[in-house]
């Protein structure tokens, strides 16, 4: 059996299932106010009241020995104790049903199982079930009406809209959450955060004076600091600059996130700052593969310890184009095909990308369908809007052809 104060929150659990008051689950043995302090764990049940308990519920002794996670607020519960590794499918099942089940549950508590909701969706590489649970949260935040949620949300949005290379969306999203941030005078790191990726997504729409001004103006207002946020800044300040094809200023900044950000203060970007470095690398011209082979060689071990599925997949890609440049066609084939078999984590431009050098590869092998195939792509790519991806494709075509 249970031991208090699970044994209440089952009782309660069970009472509620039933539709039954305190008043009307109490009997001869025992009365509401006892109950009552039963639910509240201030009292360990009798073997007696045991008995005559799982009678009026209609329930076997062996009913009071687990907690059921039916209700939305023991779902909720649950994932906020867990930590990713402990997060399960089982578990997005459970909130799922949890939220089916609920008549009208409190919005914080339904803002709590979205939030838990998409991040279990993510971690799965559900991008589209992560962003209906992300429209959903925003949706609640509207109705709470707290600023600083709306923000988080929009946030949480916007960058995974960009993930799927819906980036009009994100945009949209964006400055969405930044209206709401301006209006209620916020300057939380989400706000900040939402800025940088306002910058990142008018890059890829190709609006390069705008990201400019942006992420020059967030890097100007953390000058002097040190830590997760300082770097976030300087990292987008570098994708722009690589977008205006100035990769020098681009290393430059790279290597000053790398310097403000110590490992133990955020492990996981530690080891993305040096993945986006190692692409930087492999991007040059002429690539820098000794430097991108450096980078990779650091990350690993921190790779290893904290690295998602996403991380392993965009470091085996890495690994990929490296042996790529260096002409190792066949190791680059069987890498791309790892990366391209552990599922649809990268982001839309790295699928892009992935795909193109299996096409480039096909290309040397002598593939007469492999040309076609990449101007399809480029044309994939030109849709969403990202005309300088396209031209990507367009010229890894034509240098591969020649």
């Amino acid at each position: 059996m249970l031991e208090q104060p699970a044994f209440g929150r089952r009782l309660r659990q069970l009472r509620q299932q039933r539709g039954l008051t305190q008043t009307a689950l109490a009997g001869p043995e025992v009365s509401a106010a006892y109950i009552s302090r039963l639910e509240s764990g201030s009292r360990p049940p009798t073997e007696r009241v045991l008995r005559e308990l799982a009678v009026k519920l209609d329930v076997s002794l062996s009913a009071f020995e687990e907690i059921e996670m039916s209700s939305l607020l023991d779902v909720v519960t649950t994932t906020l104790v867990l930590s990713d590794a402990d997060m399960s499918l089982s578990l997005q099942d459970q909130i799922e049903k949890a939220l089916s089940r609920s008549d009208n549950p409190e919005s914080a508590l339904r803002w709590q199982a979205y939030a838990q909701l998409a991040r279990l969706k993510g971690k799965a590489g559900d991008r589209e079930g992560e962003r209906l649970s992300l429209r959903q949260l925003v949706e609640v935040s509207r109705e709470l009406g707290y600023p600083v949620l709306q923000v988080h949300a929009c946030f949480r949005l916007a960058r995974c809209e960009r993930s799927l290379g819906d980036v009009n969306a994100a945009r949209a999203t964006a400055r969405e959450g930044l209206r709401i941030a301006a209006d209620a005078g916020l300057r939380t790191p989400d706000a900040v955060r939402l800025r940088l990726l306002l910058a990142s997504v008018v890059t890829e729409l190709g609006d390069l004076a705008e990201a400019l001004r942006i992420s020059d103006d967030v890097c100007d207002q953390l000058r002097d600091e040190r830590g997760p946020l300082a770097a976030e800044a300087l990292w987008t300040a570098a994708t722009v600059s690589t977008r205006h094809g100035n990769h020098a200023r681009a290393s430059e900044l790279l290597d000053r996130a790398m310097a403000v950000l110590d490992s133990r203060d955020n492990l996981t970007l530690w080891m993305r700052l040096r993945l986006a470095a190692s692409a930087l690398a492999l991007q040059a011209s002429p690539p820098r593969a000794d430097d991108a082979e450096a980078h990779l060689d650091t990350v690993k071990p921190a790779l290893d310890l904290v690295g998602h599925p996403q991380h392993l997949q965009e470091y085996v890609f890495l690994r990929a184009q490296l042996a790529f440049v260096r002409g190792d066609h066949a190791t680059a084939e069987a890498l791309c095909a790892e990366a391209a078999g552990s599922g649809d984590l990268l982001n839309f431009r790295d699928r892009v990308r992935l795909r193109m050098l299996q096409g480039q590869i096909r290309v040397l092998r002598g593939d007469p369908d492999a040309l076609g195939d990449l101007g399809a792509l480029a044309e994939e790519a030109r849709s969403t809007g990202m005309l300088d991806l396209a031209a990507e494709v367009w010229r890894a075509a034509a240098q591969t052809r020649a």
